[in-house]
């Protein structure tokens, strides 16, 4: 059973990320490689390359999420390739193939790439570190970014080491422009419902009529901890929460034996997003380490990158939305009635690069595929420093411990939660969405 949700204090506000620019082995390219690179046929290479990078944004374009952006061909890429095989009724093998080339340039009207200057805000509200023990985390004003380049890594969905790769010798300070990815913008529709997949760690999302409308790489339980099984739905959405630690209802961290209370920010331990279920003490919420998705383990919870997770708290609907966890053995194509075609042989040349026409054979296009670029671009959330009409107050409950290094460790060996998040806001608490077409 997971250490799943804590007192939530709900302010609603907009969130929009150095690090040695070159691993060792890696190949420079520029942003203009990337803009330029060619399919050619066979899966992608490996390391990190121009082309994988190129990918990683239109599969982003798509609604079919690859994680951080950071031109590696890993884990959440071939899983995203997969999830994109899926909705598109092809051979579901997580190789990139002339098939799903060709689909992808629906999605590359826009440049890969674009310039950003820095400015004197994205300097603002950082916080030196984010210590790892408790006590310290609760004696900080905010769990915030630590450097400008997190900062931009979120908003650009890129991996901080990618975006100095992408910017040698370029100094991450306001009035510098860099050169950074350009994805798509968040997809503004109704999810009414949620699919969640252990074996493949995807989380599908559709509207009412069956079509999908996005899909995330995610961390979901471990062996330890698993997530639960069944169907739930959402109760609530709480926006950049705090987090309490009680180690008389969870685990027990160090020497820290009384409550306390961490405050809310990017670098929380649930990120930027608390997405409440049903079934109590588990959600879906983000994370301060987006590139970890795949490699951490959480206490049962599902956790998705920030800007993901804060996109589908936006089109949930409290007492709607479903959250199905598939059982072992079921996967998403089964459970949506999907049937992809087999795996082939057959020979097909790659498509030229054109601004090409949606393929009829996809389920749908996000609706937008224009990034937000200013330094406070909408995100479709309130302020957390205007007042927020009706705003509730989380009163009690445990918030999952997601110190992702020592997971299993913490691991509790019985099940002490009785009092989550679940009953602490309102039934149906959610983000509105804008009056927008849907």
């Amino acid at each position: 059973m997971p250490l799943c949700l804590s007192r939530l204090t709900t302010a609603l506000v907009l969130i929009v990320a150095a690090s040695p620019a070159v691993a060792q082995g890696d190949i420079p390219f520029t942003a203009a490689e990337i803009e330029a690179a060619a399919y050619s046929g066979g899966d992608l290479p490996s390391g990190r390359t121009a082309l994988t990078a190129k990918v990683q944004v239109l599969l982003d374009r798509s609604g079919t999420s690859p994680g951080v952006i950071d031109g590696y061909k890993g884990g959440m890429s071939q899983s995203a390739i997969m999830a994109f095989e899926r909705r598109s009724g092809l051979p579901m093998d997580g190789i990139m193939d002339p098939h799903v080339w060709n689909l992808l340039q629906s999605y590359a009207a826009e440049p890969i790439t674009q310039t950003y200057t820095i400015t004197a805000e994205d300097a603002q509200g950082l916080v030196d570190a984010i210590p790892t023990d408790y006590a310290e985390k609760a004696q900080m004003s905010a769990m915030g970014y630590t450097s400008i380049v997190e900062k931009l890594g979120e908003r650009f969905h890129m991996d901080e080491k990618f975006i100095a790769f992408l910017n040698p010798n370029v100094s991450l300070t306001p009035g510098n422009t860099i050169n950074v990815t350009r994805p798509a913008a968040p997809i503004r529709a109704e999810v009414t419902r949620i699919i969640v997949d252990k074996a493949t760690r995807r989380v599908a999302v559709y509207n009412a009529s069956g079509r999908m409308i996005a899909d995330y790489p995610a961390t979901i339980g471990s062996d330890a901890t698993p997530s639960p099984s069944g169907n739930h739905h959402v109760v609530t959405v709480a926006l950049n929460p705090n987090y309490t630690y009680n180690p008389a209802k969870n685990f027990k961290q160090g020497n820290n034996d009384k409550p306390l209370v961490v405050p809310p920010g990017p670098n929380g331990p649930v990120g930027t997003v608390w997405i409440d279920l049903s079934r109590p003490t588990y959600g879906i919420h983000g994370t301060p380490t987006p590139s970890q998705l795949f490699r951490n383990q959480s206490r049962g919870c599902v956790r998705l990158t920030n800007w993901d997770a804060e996109e589908l708290a936006r089109n949930v609907r409290g007492g709607v939305t479903t959250v199905e966890f598939l059982p072992p053995g079921m996967t998403i194509a089964q459970a949506t009635g999907v049937t992809p075609a087999p795996v082939t042989t057959e020979k097909l040349e790659p498509a030229a690069e054109t601004a090409a026409t949606p393929a009829a054979t996809t389920e749908a296009a996000t609706e937008t595929t224009t990034p937000a670029t200013a330094p406070n671009a909408d995100l479709g959330y309130t302020d957390a420093t205007q007042p927020a009409a009706a705003a509730p107050t989380a009163t009690d409950g445990i918030i999952e411990d997601t110190t992702e290094e020592a997971a299993d460790a913490l691991a509790p060996q019985t099940d002490p939660l009785t009092d989550a998040l679940s009953g602490a806001l309102p039934e149906g608490f959610v983000v509105p969405l804008p009056n927008e077409t849907q």
